[in-house]
Order: structure tokens, then sequence, then C-alpha cells
């Protein structure tokens, strides 16, 4: 615990101007953002009387070690920077809404030759229109099935688009009538796009006119005795109305809003969001959070409308957004919000009316969320706390091991050689941490040898290697940047009160699949939190007593002596721990041993979804591609029946002739490629001088 006194900036170094601040803890991970109209009052209000804070705030200056600061023009700046680090830094000690679920959206792919009408769900993409978010995806198929008959727009995918362009004949929606059947040519790429911004149209409220206009050609069809024309404009309008009868209006005047309401208590908050467009309640979500900062009703207003908007633009930003309190700064994240639209937005808390009334129903699923989520997550606390404790008891710890780390090495027969790491803080997943690897060989060798034939033992002891050798390179980093750029100039503002370096690249033995992995390009000193800069408390590797010695060995090796190891063997599910010659036996019904497994087999799983993704890849460019009229079915023959290349380089044209489906001919050209693309010479150690010769391990279990 650290004393504030201790990186109190001197007096008259915090400027009295608008800015944003990061507090930082001993490990440089970023663990608060704010902002504020006078840089020098708020920081000031930190560093007072411990007994005089917010016991969260009191824990969160305590937790702290340093505390940096950017400087700003105005305020709406500072409100967008804010948001922008809450979102990349991940703080612990601020108010993040969460969610357990992907809200689904209709969407419509203008950016494509051809608009495709279909349900997204994740980050949105440019060039798509969004409409929701629904509740259920089902509700989207409901109204897009009532839509396709009067806008007929694609909704098949790219493949199945291209696959019917190559036939020459539509699929059965275009057959139907409910699709216009751009793949065939019935209509034209401007025609189709017509369609599409008709759909939209219609979609964001503009129903009166279209429904008009179709009710006056049905007049005019059946006045000129045109019947089947007339009869099916009438479907039409009925399927019209019934899509627009599963949103009923209500708010009159074809309002355009968004209305959110809380409910909270001491520790925890709940948000309600109902999205109206034209009147009509389009979509609807919630989010929950933990009150880990000293924040009340307006400051819990500003997260949300912060999270809901942050990304948004144009027309995804209602014309009036009703709140239950204005932030503090109300004016501030008024003129955001009207940026972010592009014409200016109304925030304000509805007095009477409909709206108001609306208003209350949306509180009153804000409140049943609160009390559902409490429900769910009051075992679910008692049983991580349990779960953790049963782990330090049973390990011999002197504290709940808060973040785990697990390993996991994964190959097939010898080949593709892997390995994963999952995180666990407080019993969670925490997913944006997960790492994979590619094994290379040892770390420091001038030849790297490759992976085939390598044992779990010697990877494990690799990976173990790789991932703490660059935590100590971060501990014991002399006050170096490193990353590409200086973190003032990233952030694209200026007077950030940073470290003057310039930066420095960190060593590259052995390399991480993607950036931020260990010895790849790092940027840890500005606090992300996809670092590798802080440790865990607990190293789980998955096997028995030799993967549990490599661990603890490649720790001991690098002097570290704070992080606990053991192993989780699959075959009885035993606890190994270093240098133990028994296991520790958890019972059965144990909730820490079911935390250990859920954490095992995270890691596997996660390892063996890589490793699957690598061997398809190898697969695909194997030597088999040079031979003319091997399909894959036939390839994943010969390696379901050989097991790998290696062993079908070994065959006779005999033996391949055993394959079901392979005639002598093929097995000939097999045999001819295989031998075209064999190595020249076998692969040597350059260190050892000895010859590396190919093995046919198993796959990890």
């Amino acid at each position: 615990m650290a004393d504030p006194s201790s990186y109190r900036p001197r007096p008259g170094e915090i400027p009295d101007s608008p800015g944003v601040y990061k507090f930082r803890d001993e490990h440089r991970r970023v663990i608060y953002v704010g902002k504020a109209k006078s840089l020098r009052q708020r920081l000031a209000s930190y560093f007072q009387d411990l007994a005089n804070l917010h016991p969260r705030t009191a824990t969160m200056v305590t937790t702290a070690a340093a505390v940096e600061w950017t400087v700003v023009s105005t305020e709406v700046e500072a409100l967008q920077l804010e948001y922008s680090w809450i979102k990349e830094y991940d703080p612990r000690f601020n108010v993040k809404y969460r969610d357990d679920k992907s809200y689904p959206y209709l969407a419509v792919t203008l950016n494509e030759e051809f608009p495709r009408v279909q349900v997204m769900r994740g980050a949105k993409r440019k060039g798509v229109r969004y409409f929701g978010p629904y509740g259920q995806a089902w509700a989207i198929r409901e109204t897009v099935d009532l839509m396709l008959r009067v806008f007929p727009v694609r909704t098949c995918s790219a493949g199945v688009l291209k696959n019917h362009q190559q036939k020459g004949r539509p699929c059965l929606l275009g057959y139907i009538g409910k699709c216009s059947a751009p793949c065939v040519g019935r209509v034209t790429a401007e025609e189709h796009r017509e369609l599409a911004e008709e759909f939209c149209d219609f979609m964001a409220g503009r129903t009166g006119t279209y429904i008009r206009r179709l009710e006056k050609q049905m007049t005019a069809a059946a006045e000129e005795m045109e019947y089947e024309r007339a009869a099916r404009l009438r479907d039409d309008i009925d399927a019209l109305r019934r899509a627009l009868e599963k949103n009923a209006v209500v708010l009159a005047d074809a309002t355009d809003a968004d209305l959110m309401a809380l409910a909270e208590d001491e520790l925890e908050a709940a948000v309600q969001i109902f999205h109206v467009r034209g009147g009509r309640v389009r979509g609807q979500r919630g989010w929950v959070t933990d009150k880990v900062e000293a924040v009340d009703t307006a400051g819990l207003v500003e997260h949300a409308l912060q999270q809901l908007y942050g990304e948004e633009r144009g027309e995804s930003v209602p014309k009036e957004v009703l709140v239950p309190a204005l932030p503090e700064a109300a004016d501030t994240v008024g003129q955001w919000l009207s940026e972010r639209r592009g014409a200016q937005v109304s925030l304000r808390i509805p007095q009477r009316g409909d709206k108001k009334d609306l208003m209350e129903t949306v509180q009153r699923n804000a409140q049943q969320a609160l009390a559902l989520h409490k429900t769910k997550r009051a075992s679910d606390l008692t049983t991580r706390s349990r779960a953790l404790e049963e782990i330090a008891e049973a390990l011999g710890l002197d504290s709940a091991p808060l973040r785990i780390e697990c390993f996991d090495i994964s190959h097939f027969q010898g080949e593709d050689v892997v390995a994963s790491m999952v995180v666990f803080e407080d019993g969670l997943p925490r997913k944006s941490e997960y790492r994979r690897f590619q094994i290379k060989g040892r770390v420091g060798e001038t030849q790297v040898w490759h992976g085939e034939g390598q044992d779990d033992v010697r990877s494990m002891h690799e990976v173990i290697s790789r991932r703490f050798r660059r935590y100590l390179a971060e501990k014991d980093r002399t006050g170096e940047w490193i990353g590409a750029d200086d973190p003032g100039e990233r952030d694209g503002m200026p007077g950030t009160a940073t470290h003057p370096s310039h930066p420095s690249h960190a060593d590259h033995a052995g390399h991480a699949d993607h950036a931020g992995g260990p010895g790849g390009p790092a940027t840890d000193d500005d606090g992300r939190p996809r670092r590798f800069a802080y440790p865990p408390q607990l190293v789980v590797v998955d096997g028995g007593q030799p993967q549990v010695a490599a661990a603890r060995r490649a720790l001991d090796e690098l002097g570290i002596d704070d992080v606990a190891v053991c192993g989780l063997a699959k075959r009885l599910e035993e606890v190994w721990l270093p240098g133990e010659s028994d296991p520790v036996v958890l019972p059965r019904s144990s909730e820490g041993l079911y935390l250990l497994q859920r954490v095992r087999d995270t890691a596997h799983d996660f390892a063996i979804r890589y490793q699957r993704s690598k061997r398809t890849k190898r697969i695909r460019t194997s030597p088999l591609d040079a031979v003319h009229g091997l399909g894959e079915r036939r390839k994943q023959a010969l390696i379901k029946h050989f097991g790998s290349v290696k062993r079908l380089r070994q065959a006779t044209i005999e033996q391949i002739c055993e394959v079901p489906g392979m005639g002598r001919k093929t097995a000939e050209s097999v045999v001819a490629a295989l031998a075209a693309a064999a190595p020249a010479a076998p692969a040597v150690n350059t260190a050892t001088g000895e010859i590396m010769e190919e093995n046919d391990g198993g796959s990890t279990a």
C-alpha cells in the first residue's frame, strides 16, 4: 500500500486548465482515469487526509504509485479522451458497464455491390447501416421475413451469391419472390441498391408515406382492372402493417429518442435503455456495473452515455436523450452528443406526459434487472471466494490467488507445436489477456530447432521462460519507454506529463503469435492491460510432475520465487506441486478443484483451436496440392490413413493404393510430388552438430 504523499506532484506543477489524468500502480498499470475542468483543483482533492476521502477513493489512491495528466483545449475534448482511455486501458477503479450478451442488430451492408440484409452482432462495421438492438435474433428474422415480400433484398451470404452467379439460376427465395435475384441479373445493381435504401427508409421510421403510396397504387390498379396486381399490393400492405404491429406506438409525432433509467444501491447499479424510433420502441438493452469509484447517479448517467454513444455517429445518436439525472457538466455532454450526431441533440429529464410515463416503464425494467443480477451473483461471489480460499489452503499459499495463469502445450504428431496462456482474475476469465505461442526452440541458441519431435516438458519450459523473461525485463527497466511512439504523440494531445525518454525496443528472443506477446513489439509502460507487465500469484500447467518441474525450473532460472506453481493431471485430476512425490488430492465436490479444472480446460481448448488452425493452413499448402486431380477429400483420407505427411512420404505406391478411392496413377503422382518436395538434407543443430531426426510423436491429450 503506497502513501499518496510519496508521488504527489510538487506545488504549481499541475496546470489550472481542462485535462484528463491517469493513476498508475507499481506495475505501471493504469488503475483510474478521470477528467477535470481544472486539473489543479481536481488532483488536489485526492491528496488530502485519507480519513476525509470516500473509502473507494482512498483505496484507489493508496493502490496507485504515480499520477500523470494530459492538458486539452476544451471540456468536450476531455470527455472524449477520457472515454478513449477508459476503453483502451480498462482501469480497475473506473465504472464500466458490463453485459452478459451481445445484442443482435438488423444490418444492411450498403458497402457491398449488392447490399445484404442480415443479423449482426459485435463491433459495428463501416458502411453498414444498423437498426436495433433487438432483444432476440428471432424477432429480427420475423420482421425481415414479412418485409422481404415488399423489399426483396438479398439475404444470402457472399459464398451462396457467388455459387448462384456461377450456376446461372437463383435460390429458392428468388423463385418465391422474396429476393430480386441480382445474382442472375433480374435486377441491376442500381435497382437492387434502391430496394435496399427503401428498406432502410422504412426501418428508420418513414413508414406512413410508403404505405400511403402503396395504397394509391393498389387503388389505381383496381380502377384499371389489374386485379392481380392490386391483390399483390394489398398483401404487401398487410405484411408491412403486421411488421409495424410488432412495435406498438409509444410516443406521438414520430419521436426519435433514447430513454435511460438507473437502479442502484451502495455497491452496484443497473442501467436500461429503450431505443424509440418513429415513435416505436425499436430496441432495448441493459448493463450492470460495480460501483468501484465514488460516483452518484449523475456520474453513472455520464459514464453510461459515454459507453452508449462513444462509438456512434450520425443518426445512431438520436435527437433526444432522456435521462433520470443530468450529468455534472450537462452542457459539455450535450455538445459532445451533438458533435457525434452532426446536429443538435437535446439532453434532458422528462417532466410530464407520455415520455415521463415511458421513463417509468424503463425504470421498472432497470429495477428488475438489478434484482435479477443480484440473485444470480450472490451465489457466484460466494462460490468464487470459497474456490480461491480452498486453492490457497490446498497449495499452502499466504493469500487467495486473485490472478491465475494457466499454460498448455498442443501439437499434432510432433508438428505445429503451440502453447496457450489463459488468465483468470477473481475466479473469472479475462479473455483480453489470453495469449498463444508458437514453440520455436530454445531461446538463446544460435540455431533454433523446429517443432517436430519436441516434447511437452521442453516446450513448457520454453513458454514459461518467455512469458516471465518479459515480466522481468519490465520490472528491471530503468524508466525507458518500450513502444513505437511517444505516449503524448500517440494520444494526439499536447502537454502529456510523462517520462521524456525516447522509445526503445524489447529483446525479441522468442515470438508470440500476435502483438502483445512476449518478445513482440510492446507498449506495456503506457498501462495497456493486454501486456505482460505484472505477474500472477499462481501458475497452473496442464500436466503432472514433469511439466510442473519444468515450469518451476524455468522460474528458478529467472530468479522468480514469489509465484506459486502447480499442475493438474487429467487422468485422476490430481494437483501436483514442485518437488513433491505425492500429489494433492482435492475432494471431487471441491469448488477449488472445479475452478482449477475450468482454468485447465479453458487453456486446453484455446491451445487446441490454435493448433488446429495452424494444421489446417499447413494441410492446405502441403506438397499434395501439386498432385493433379487430388481433391480435399482424398487428401484428408491419405493423412488420416498414414497419420502424417512424413509417413505418407515413406509409403510405397502399393500401400497408397490401399487407401479407398486411390488409383495407381494417382498414387504414382503422390509419390512423385512428395519426392520433389522432400528436404535436400536433414536439419542440423549447429550448436551441438546433432542431426535432427524426424519423430512421429503423438498429439497431446
